[in-house]
């Protein structure tokens, strides 16, 4: 497809950016990320599925966007019709980060070099729901009174004349932003629609680079494999960052998933429309299961226990259903059939599908009903496509295997598949010291609590605040939590809930502060610098048994080896992901802390917890810890903790 002198050029521009353009403008020249970015190149350039577990510090985003970019030169000398590069995120900062930062540096950079004559353009997509229909603002703005209405979601409403993204309105209302939306047939054909406008420019050859997130790339995916129109433009390449987060999304785009805001939602939504009584009966029936949806996932909680609570709610959506389903409005009749599909769905006991849990958008359950086995659908639906795919992240292999991501992708013994691990380029061995307590506390014994708040109280005091204590569970947090109340700390102290931006804003803005989190704080926050200098692992990040995993564990002949080939790898991406909270910055110095008996030296998960983890000194001394921090901080340091 590409001749071999256009592939030679491609390679050179990739090494004339990184080497000689990069550097000039302030930026280290890397040889592991220019080695990254040339082995991106070559698996664009011949159509391969290409792994490349990325570690901390790479700069894995500028290697594959600048292959993206010498790929998509190469083609044009080719005279090959353009077609765009997808690049799908997990996050939207991250999402933002490439559109915002990243791509408009790297075309000043190209423009300045004339190595393009025009800049680089790159656009976020996202699915209708999030876009403002013209004629149904006009008639939701013809019938609210705004007079009447909270103050802040009246300008928000207001807003969208101007405003195609209902995302820049962040106080607009579900109920508003249900009624305002693109619908899912949007057939109005006017010349001057803003989102068919937009449409139309995102599908123009304008825009080198589409971002979007996983969902949308796998909508996409699943509309191409039924045979319905596209969501997206056919593309040139495929680029899947935070790649490791693609399995969990597919399982839950595949299946169905109800939250505690769908149902809260539809509530408003009957109320909204004046069926009083049908928001009141439906609110009073599902009031307990809202409750429970409310908390965090517990591994401890049989999915039983929901589904114990969803036979009122399922009758009452049942009556209401039949009462009223021939005078709501289309949107509140479709998120009516919606949850009464979802929950009935949940009542039943369906052989083909596995029930479990999972921690929805705002710290709350997000139940699950999912296919048992994603390989099938994920072979049909992405990797059956002829384009190029690149698959990175910082925890897709453990060591340089990467049989476990594979499995759960479905791309073992797809002979497109090209390995490759670019380890970080951090000292580790100079900047990080890795904890095991002696005799550290045993899960077993009574007193285990106490003796787990007391190990961590005497590392807090030996590194002078400055950490981040990342729990499998909020019980166990709980419980130290509550234990170190009784002998305070003489640094403040953050316990992450529902509201994470606003406690993670705390956190940062306290020097010497500590944190205790679970959850998403395992791999969705950054804490650069010396916020978290010292990090502590109370236990193991092993999976809660739950039936996901009890579906997987079918798959093999006995528990020693299910654990060994799928609880254990599940464990070392999961402690990869935690420690990466610590080391953000070359220039970071962290103390990092295992406390759980089963890591200990001589126990049986020492060596595994060692290779997930990169090289570096191991010592079971606290005064050891308080050396190091002493060695590695400057001054200002303790005055924080001070």
């Amino acid at each position: 497809m590409i001749s071999y002198h256009n592939r030679q050029v491609a390679h050179h521009e990739i090494d004339h950016i990184f080497q000689d353009l990069f550097p000039s403008h302030g930026m280290t020249a890397r040889p592991s990320q220019i080695e990254l970015s040339h082995k991106m190149l070559d698996a664009m350039i011949h159509s391969k599925i290409a792994l490349s577990d990325a570690g901390t510090g790479i700069g894995k985003t500028y290697a594959y966007l600048v292959a993206g970019v010498s790929f998509s030169r190469a083609l044009s000398r080719e005279n090959i019709p353009f077609q765009p590069i997808l690049i799908s995120t997990s996050s939207i900062a991250l999402q933002t980060a490439v559109r915002e930062e990243y791509i408009p540096f790297l075309s000043s950079v190209l423009l300045e070099d004339k190595l393009i004559q025009a800049p680089i353009r790159a656009v976020i997509r996202k699915g209708k729901s999030h876009y403002v229909c013209d004629e149904r603002l006009m008639r939701r703005l013809r019938q609210v009174d705004l007079e009447r209405k909270n103050p802040l979601a009246a300008q928000a409403l207001l807003s969208l004349r101007d405003h195609l993204d209902a995302d820049q309105a962040p106080h607009l209302s579900q109920y508003d932003r249900n009624r305002v939306c693109v619908p899912t047939i949007c057939d109005c054909r006017r010349d001057s629609c803003r989102y068919l406008c937009y449409m139309e420019a995102c599908n123009s050859d304008r825009y080198l680079f589409q971002i979007c997130n996983h969902n949308l790339l796998l909508a996409d995916a699943i509309h191409r494999g039924s045979g319905h129109r596209p969501i997206l433009p056919d593309v040139g390449a495929l680029i899947i960052d935070e790649a490791h987060k693609l399995p969990e999304t597919a399982r839950q785009m595949f299946g169905i998933t109800l939250a505690a805001k769908d149902i809260r939602t539809l509530i408003r939504t009957l109320r909204a429309e004046r069926y009083l009584l049908a928001s009141e009966s439906l609110a009073d029936m599902a009031s307990a299961l809202l409750k429970l949806m409310s908390l965090p996932p517990d591994g401890n909680r049989p999915f039983s226990d929901y589904v114990r609570h969803m036979i009122g709610p399922a009758r009452t959506l049942a009556t209401i259903q039949r009462q009223l389903s021939g005078v709501l409005t289309p949107t509140a009749r479709k998120e009516l059939d919606r949850i009464s599909s979802a929950v009935h769905l949940f009542l039943e006991e369906r052989s083909d599908l596995v029930f479990y849990t999972a921690a929805d958008d705002d710290g709350g359950t997000l139940l699950c009903a999912s296919i048992s086995d994603l390989t099938a659908q994920l072979q049909a639906t992405l990797w059956s496509q002829p384009q190029p795919v690149l698959l990175t992240s910082g925890t897709l292999a453990i060591g340089k295997d990467f049989c476990r991501f594979k499995e759960e992708a479905g791309l073992t013994g797809n002979s497109r598949v090209e390995e490759s691990v670019s380890p970080s380029p951090f000292d580790y061995r100079k900047n990080c010291l890795l904890y095991f307590p002696a005799m550290p506390p045993k899960q077993h014994e009574v007193d285990y609590f106490d003796k787990l708040a007391e190990e961590i109280r005497t590392l807090l005091i030996a590194v002078h605040g400055h950490a981040l204590v990342l729990f499998t569970s909020y019980a166990g947090m709980s419980a130290v939590k509550d234990r170190l109340k009784q002998q305070p700390l003489p640094f403040p102290l953050f316990t992450m809930g529902r509201n994470a931006p606003h406690t993670m804003a705390q956190f940062k803005a306290a020097p010497g502060s500590v944190l205790f989190a679970t959850g998403a704080a395992w791999e969705g926050f950054d804490f650069p610098g010396d916020c978290v200098s010292l990090l502590v692992i109370p236990r193991l990040p092993f999976q809660y048994p739950d039936a996901l995993q009890e579906k997987k564990r079918e798959a093999y002949p006995d528990l020693r080896t299910f654990i060994r080939a799928v609880a254990v790898p599940e464990m070392q991406i999961r402690l990869k992901q935690g420690f990466g909270r610590a080391i953000r910055l070359e220039t970071d110095t962290c103390a990092i802390a295992i406390l759980d008996e089963r890591a200990a030296r001589g126990s049986r998960y020492f060596q595994d917890v060692q290779s997930a983890l990169p090289e570096m000194p191991i010592t079971s001394s606290i005064y050891a810890v308080e050396r190091f921090i002493q060695r590695v901080k400057d001054e200002s340091y303790f005055e924080e903790a001070a």
